[in-house]
């Protein structure tokens, strides 16, 4: 009986959130903004996929799938929706409407936050999941890759805690200077530079673009990687490029037409990053991620409605 009384006591609590967000949701996704959002990144997949069919391997495609959503252009998108819950007009409705319903305003602000982080999840995953699937099950004229499953998991999970901690950051910089266009603003001029500034020091901790470009590497990586089995991994690349060597020789004075080889762009398989941690990444955009939801819903209760 306690136990059934408890679970009816946090249902009830749950309910105002629950509200708020279903409604934020059922508004975002009749907005036009997410609409066209979603349209142009259906359309940006496919022309990437198409347009590297006959070139990349499947790490490499896999990687420039993410790359509009690491670095450009999504980010914009998605830090206007960060930013719309608490800042311009809208401020003064939610006053009265949380002085006027049994809804406090912490409650409020995750759920709105909660809203647009689901919402920006789904339209990433509704559409790079399936791309990838196309990737890695279909016959391309390229040279098969090493791509794990454990990698694709663990590269969709961090891109997907980057566009979280991308939304928080906009949520956190609405709430502060409560002007939409100059929160994006400030967000756009401030964040490009200390992304291509930490890039040159290989942080994808901390830099998406260093992230993007360690992508491939982990999509590689099993399980259980040891030391041992990346040496041999190594060793697996370098005699497969000594055979191709070998078959194009031949092919030489013979009909037999040479394998064909993939492109390899500097930007995605230049460097490689074998000391690549999934822990050091969840810490260094989940631990922000955290401060920018407490530091908004902390300055979103002291300032003066």
């Amino acid at each position: 009986m306690d136990s059934t009384a408890k679970t009816s006591k946090i249902g009830t609590r749950m309910m105002p959130y629950m509200a708020i967000l279903q409604h934020d949701m059922k508004t975002l996704w009749s907005s036009r903004l997410v609409r066209l959002w979603l349209g142009a990144t259906v359309l940006l997949t496919l022309l990437l996929v198409g347009a590297n069919w006959a070139n990349f391997q499947d790490g490499t495609l896999i990687a420039s799938l993410l790359f509009p959503y690491l670095v450009f252009p999504w980010f914009f998108v998605v830090v206007v929706l960060g930013v719309t819950p608490v800042s311009g007009s809208r401020t003064e409705t939610l006053a009265d409407g949380i002085l006027s319903r049994p809804v406090s305003r912490f409650e409020y602000l995750l759920a709105t936050w909660s809203a647009r982080v689901v919402l920006v999840l789904s339209v990433y995953l509704v559409v790079i999941v399936p791309a990838i699937v196309l990737v890695m099950l279909a016959k391309r004229p390229v040279p098969e890759d090493t791509v794990t499953v454990y990698g694709i998991v663990t590269a969709l999970f961090v891109v997907g805690l980057v566009l979280t901690f991308l939304v928080s950051l906009g949520f956190l910089t609405g709430t502060l200077l409560r002007k939409p266009l100059l929160a994006v603003v400030v967000l756009i001029f401030v964040w490009y530079p200390i992304g291509l500034i930490l890039s040159v020091f290989s942080l994808e901790e901390f830099s998406p673009i260093s992230l993007n470009r360690a992508i491939s590497t982990q999509l590689r990586r099993s399980w259980r990687e040891t030391d041992e089995k990346a040496k041999d991994n190594a060793n697996v690349q370098d005699a497969d490029a000594f055979t191709d060597q070998v078959s194009n020789f031949f092919s030489v004075f013979s009909s037999v037409q040479p394998k064909p080889k993939a492109s390899k762009p500097d930007f995605f398989e230049g460097e490689k990053f074998d000391d690549f941690s999934v822990f050091r990444v969840t810490l260094g955009y989940g631990l922000p991620t955290i401060a920018a939801v407490i530091l908004a819903s902390l300055c979103f209760y002291w300032r003066d409605m």
